[in-house]
C-alpha cells in the first residue's frame, strides 16, 4: 500500500491520487505538433516533401535539383542565399537518415523550450556557419592550386549541419549527467566519422556545428520558456 500523504496544517490525511499532480509519460511530445512546434512541423512536412520528390521522381531531374541546391563554392559565390536555403530542404540519405531522426527528436524538443523562432535561429545558425567554414577554405586552397578546380562544384547539401548545431545547443538545457552523456555520444560519432575520413570536410562541419551548438548556451539558457503546462 502506498501511504497518504499529510495534509499542511491539520494533520488530516490526503489520498496520494489527490495529493498533487503527477508527472506522466507522453511520449507523443517526442513528436513535432502543429499547435505545439509548428516550425518543426512544417520544416518536417517540407523535408517529407523533397524526399519523396527524390525517391520518386526522375532520377536526371532529381540531380538537376540537387545540383542546383549545392552549397558549393562556385554556388555560394553567385547566389549564396539561395543556396542556403536551397539546400537546407533535402535529406541527404533520405527519411531513413540518422541526421532525420535526430531532426524530429532533438528539434522538437528545442522548440518546446525555447520557442519556434529562437530554434529557427539556432539551426539557420549551424547550417550557415558550418557551410562557409568549410566551403570558403575550400576556395582558397583551389586558389592557391592545393586542389583541382572540379572542388568548386563539390555536391553539398543536407540539414546535418543545422541538425547537429540543435543538439549542441539542446544540451545546455538538460540535466548535467544527461548533457555530457549527449556531448560524449554525439561528439565521438563525428570524431569517429572524420577519423573513418570518408568525407573529412563534412565531418569537420558537423562537428563546428555542434561547438557552434555548444557556444549557443548562454542564449539558449535566458531563451528557456517558464516552466507550466505547453501545447500539445
Amino acid at each position: 500500500m502506498v501511504p497518504a500523504a499529510a495534509g499542511p496544517a491539520t494533520g488530516e490525511r490526503i489520498p496520494p491520487e489527490t495529493a498533487g499532480p503527477r508527472r506522466r509519460m507522453r511520449p507523443w511530445r517526442l513528436l513535432p505538433t502543429p499547435t505545439g512546434t509548428p516550425f518543426t512541423f512544417a520544416y518536417a512536412a517540407v523535408l517529407v516533401g523533397t524526399s519523396l520528390f527524390a525517391l520518386f521522381a526522375d532520377p536526371g531531374v532529381v540531380a538537376s535539383a540537387l545540383r542546383g541546391s549545392s552549397t558549393d563554392v562556385a554556388h555560394l559565390a553567385h547566389t549564396p542565399v539561395f543556396v542556403l536555403v536551397a539546400s537546407a530542404l533535402w535529406i541527404a540519405g533520405g527519411i531513413t537518415s540518422p541526421f532525420a531522426i535526430g531532426f524530429l527528436v532533438v528539434l522538437t524538443a528545442l522548440e518546446r523550450r525555447i520557442g519556434g523562432r529562437r530554434t529557427a535561429g539556432v539551426f539557420v545558425l549551424g547550417h550557415t556557419v558550418a557551410t562557409l567554414a568549410t566551403e570558403v577554405p575550400v576556395g582558397l586552397s583551389v586558389m592557391a592550386g592545393h586542389l583541382p578546380e572540379s572542388s568548386l562544384h563539390r555536391l553539398d547539401y543536407g540539414i546535418s549541419f543545422g541538425v547537429a548545431a540543435s543538439i549542441g545547443a539542446l544540451a545546455g538545457l538538460l540535466t548535467p549527467w544527461l548533457r555530457w552523456a549527449v556531448l560524449a555520444v554525439v561528439g565521438g560519432m563525428l570524431v569517429e566519422d572524420l577519423i573513418e575520413f570518408v568525407d573529412p570536410m563534412t565531418s569537420w562541419g558537423h562537428l563546428m556545428a555542434l561547438a557552434i551548438g555548444v557556444g549557443t548556451w548562454p542564449l539558449v539558457r535566458r531563451w528557456r520558456r517558464a516552466p507550466g503546462p505547453s501545447a500539445a
